[in-house]
């Protein structure tokens, strides 16, 4: 049986900047770049103020407005994100390394410009055992910012306005 929609027609996500909660509490913040690079912000959790541009990622549409995006950060923790955008719900699981569970801290920077720091952290690990975390999360801010805005995502959530994202609308 063929699906009702185009499974390689990314049309309806590229462009998209999301603001959501994961159950937990954990605020987050990603804007799909483009059909394989991502910003996001980490605004609260674990390693809240943490912030990237251009994560390569993989990203597929597994049903009418519901994708998925996966990757492997240079620190070794790797994600898989599913966002329904019909029913603003998302659900995130996060494989983090022991290492950045030992010391979070390591990773609250613009994360672009600590590569080698990175990558030298998750050399050093440890990297078991993996902390796993599973959360639902509500999307709570939904735009269309058209492909590859370097505007986006560009500062650490400490930097944002106390209205953010109703200053966006």
């Amino acid at each position: 049986m063929m699906s009702s929609f185009d499974k390689h027609d990314l049309s309806g996500f590229i462009g998209k900047h999301l603001v959501y909660t994961y159950d937990n509490g954990w605020n987050y913040e990603i804007y799909l770049k483009n059909a394989g690079t991502i910003d996001y912000r980490i605004h609260s959790g674990l390693v809240g103020n943490r912030w990237v541009k251009d994560q390569a990622v993989y990203v597929v549409r597994v049903a009418a407005e519901v994708y998925k995006i996966s990757w492997t950060e240079p620190t070794g923790t790797d994600v898989s994100l599913i966002v329904n955008l019909g029913d603003l719900i998302f659900h995130g699981t996060i494989f983090f390394p022991r290492w950045v569970m030992n010391n979070p801290q390591h990773t609250i920077c613009f994360q672009n410009e600590h590569l080698a720091q990175m990558a030298a952290y998750r050399e050093a690990g440890p990297a078991y055992p993996t902390e796993v975390i599973d959360e639902f999360a509500s999307i709570t801010f939904v735009r269309d910012c058209g492909e590859n805005g370097e505007q986006v995502i560009n500062c650490p959530a400490s930097e944002l306005p106390a209205d953010f994202p109703a200053n966006l609308r």
